[in-house]
């Protein structure tokens, strides 16, 4: 080695490389780390002036897979032509793939830098050394990708039979006998259980995650990390009950292999993440009833299916649960013709009027909207309908709806009880440690005293909620079979009663119905609407649809009468767009236009308009529009609010405007009104000029 190590190369900087793979190695194998910093004084002893230590690659694999900020340290000092000799403990810590390994040390024999290991030194500009060097970094990394592949092929192995060990949720152990089972802890078991009761009775994971909020519960989490694997009680998160319902170990299976990695390639590197949920015949392993589990595989299905529908946009053709809004029939309409789930909207005219439309294939640009109608009149035939197949069971279902707000209630009482079983332990474990302290340590037995104080302090707040929980379930009403007879029979008043929530509704619809298939009959004018019950009947209903867009005969004059009253009074133009709008046709069929009607009115002898001839007292509605410093259809919206006076010598035809009302208060008003609806920089973009009236 001395025959290697030149003045020159003393006369620069040693680099100490210090890398282990896993958090764990860093936390556990201390020797190793012990050993790759003493090969600093191991530098000194060789001569060298300057030594400096990598470690922030420490807890970082070699493989390639991860960014390495220590390498790339490395390799930029390398690089300057400063350093003399890399240290390393072995070739593996400095790289476990081909790509670094080779980069690194061609740049060690561009700069003349040495490789030193406890085996011996290596100069990578000797092709024996550097032939030395190439084989040991493809033997780390064919040792890495054996010892990878060797413990894979272990894992799976045990994986198959069932044995393998895991981290395990909640409510779920590992024994003496490497078998899964139950917690013994009660505490934990009723907290389990309680979610996927909570779950049956709400029939949504938010409800049941918004029903522990709000019973102010909490649930076992379990925290991990290198060295601590413990479990912790902790206010409810959603993901904490989605994780609850999603994991099949709760319904006695053994499953592994749920989630999966994906490699892409980043700045010329490969990277893999985690947490990719996989579909379960993808799985690497499921074996059915290899421990016991708090629900059945059956009963784990049908979770699985709930959470399934109740997902918003997870499929466009999945029925949605009740979201609130005025229509009732939400998430359970479907178009009869193409299939697709109906869409709903909402009038904002009114704010009253919705309707159910299926937008069809409105992904391609041309394709048009498919089928649709009104929301009213099909929500009032269904809820009728419903009302009509329920009305034999309102008495047993309120009786239902009462046990359940009981049952509700004493799940809460039952999960504070067991919160406050463990409060009392943690109260007298405290009360046992003060007692045992020496009263002289008076910093010792202050705090003691603090931690038992603390711990009565919680158990008087727990027992206080119980008194509270039972002083409420005590005070409700109790069922009154009589009443509740009477209610059967009003249940429709119940039900169109301004007071009951459209929520509640929908949620009764959807416990009901399973989806409504919507088509159009033409010939009859009607909506046909075939109702999928829950128990598996199928029923027909029709509703009627609305006649619209049909005027009657005679509410449209015929051209001879509306020329013979408006000529004289307005230009050939205006005469033609009052005789469209009136819906007026020509003998042959066709629309009016200027000429038509000036030969119309020439045939009939009628006069001609003359504007020198009018009063000059009104004016048109778009003159007075103008004049206003406001679009045409403002001034219309004011004519039709009483605020703009106008009149028309017969419906369809101009308006006009009497010009002194132009200057009146209302109109004043009216017409600011319109000004200040109108957007930041409005007259910027949309005129390129605007009258306003003075003093607006």
């Amino acid at each position: 080695m001395t025959t290697k190590v030149t003045p020159e190369h003393l006369s620069r900087a040693a680099v100490v490389y210090v890398r282990q793979s896993t958090m764990a190695q860093v936390t556990g194998n201390l020797e190793s780390q012990r050993r790759q910093y003493d090969l600093a004084g191991a530098a000194n002893a060789t001569g060298f002036a300057t030594v400096t230590v990598i470690d922030e690659d420490l807890g970082r694999s070699g493989s390639g897979s991860m960014e390495r900020p220590g390498f790339e340290k490395l390799v930029g000092l390398v690089c300057t032509g400063n350093v003399g000799a890399v240290y390393c403990i072995e070739a593996s810590r400095l790289a476990r793939n081909g790509r670094d390994w080779h980069h690194l040390i061609d740049l060690c024999a561009l700069a003349g830098t040495l490789v030193i290991d406890p085996d011996g030194t290596y100069d990578p500009r000797l092709i024996n050394d550097r032939l030395l060097l190439g084989l040991k970094g493809t033997m780390s990394e064919y040792e890495l990708s054996l010892i990878r592949q060797r413990g894979l092929a272990a894992r799976d192995a045990k994986v198959r039979r069932g044995e393998y060990r895991f981290a395990l949720p909640p409510g779920l152990r590992w024994n003496e006998i490497d078998a899964i089972e139950i917690d013994p802890d009660e505490h934990v078991q009723e907290a389990v259980r309680l979610v996927f009761a909570k779950f049956r009775e709400l029939g949504s994971a938010r409800q049941v995650f918004l029903w522990l909020r709000a019973a102010n519960l909490k649930m076992p989490v379990m925290r991990r990390n290198v060295e601590i694997c413990k479990m912790e009680w902790k206010a409810p998160a959603y993901h904490t009950v989605m994780q609850i319902l999603h994991n099949p170990l709760y319904a006695g299976a053994y499953a592994f292999g749920r989630v999966g990695q994906r490699t892409k390639v980043v700045d010329g590197r490969s990277r893999k993440t985690g947490g990719y949920k996989k579909p379960r015949n993808e799985w690497s392993t499921l074996i059915h009833d290899h421990h016991p589990g708090y629900i059945s595989w059956q009963e784990y299905e049908e979770n699985q299916r709930l959470l399934l529908e109740n997902a918003h946009m997870k499929k466009n053709c999945d029925r949605k649960s009740g979201r609130g809004g005025r229509a009732l029939l939400t998430g359970l309409m479907r178009c009869g013709r193409c299939g697709r789930m109906m869409r709903v909207f909402y009038g904002m005219a009114k704010g009253h009027a919705h309707r159910y439309q299926c937008r069809g294939d409105d992904g391609h640009v041309g394709a048009g909207l498919c089928i649709g109608i009104g929301g009213v009149r099909v929500d009032k035939a269904v809820a009728l309908a419903c009302l009509d197949a329920v009305s034999d069971r309102a008495v047993e279902a309120a009786i239902f709806a009462s046990d359940q707000l009981a049952r509700s209630t004493n799940d809460i009482v039952a999960a504070i009880e067991r919160d406050l079983e463990g409060e009392r332990y943690e109260a007298s474990l405290a009360a046992r440690r003060y007692e045992l302290v020496d009263p002289a340590k008076r910093h010792v037995a202050r705090e003691l005293e603090a931690r038992w104080n603390a711990a009565l302090e919680r158990v008087a707040e727990l027992e206080k909620r119980i008194e509270e929980k039972r002083a409420g379930l005590a005070a409700q009403p109790k069922i009154d079979r009589a009443l509740l007879l009477q209610l059967a029979q009003d249940l429709p008043a119940v039900w169109n009663a301004p007071s009951t929530d459209t929520r509640t509704k929908q949620r009764l619809i959807h416990s009901l119905v399973k989806e409504i298939v919507f088509e159009l009959d033409n010939d009859t004018n009607e909506a046909v609407l075939l109702i999928h019950w829950v128990g598996g009947r199928h029923s027909e209903l029709r509703v009627g649809r609305v006649k619209c867009g049909r005027r009657p005969t005679d509410a449209t004059p015929t051209a001879v009468q509306a020329l013979r009253k408006l000529a004289g009074h307005w230009s050939d133009r205006d005469l033609a767009v009052s005789l469209n709008r009136m819906l007026c046709r020509t003998s042959d069929g066709e629309t009016w236009t200027t000429v038509r009607v000036r030969d119309m009115r020439e045939r009939l002898g009628l006069p001609e308009y003359d504007p020198a001839k009018s009063d000059g007292k009104y004016i048109s509605l778009g003159k007075a529009a103008e004049q206003l410093g406001i679009c045409r259809g403002s001034a219309q919206m004011l004519v039709g609010k009483k605020i703009l006076p106008a009149t028309q010598i017969m419906k369809g035809a101009p308006y006009l405007v009497p010009i002194e009302a132009l200057s009146s208060e209302a109109v004043r008003i009216g017409v600011q009104t319109v000004i200040d609806r109108r957007p930041k920089h409005y007259e910027d973009y949309q005129y390129d000029k605007v009258v306003r009236l003075p003093g607006i």
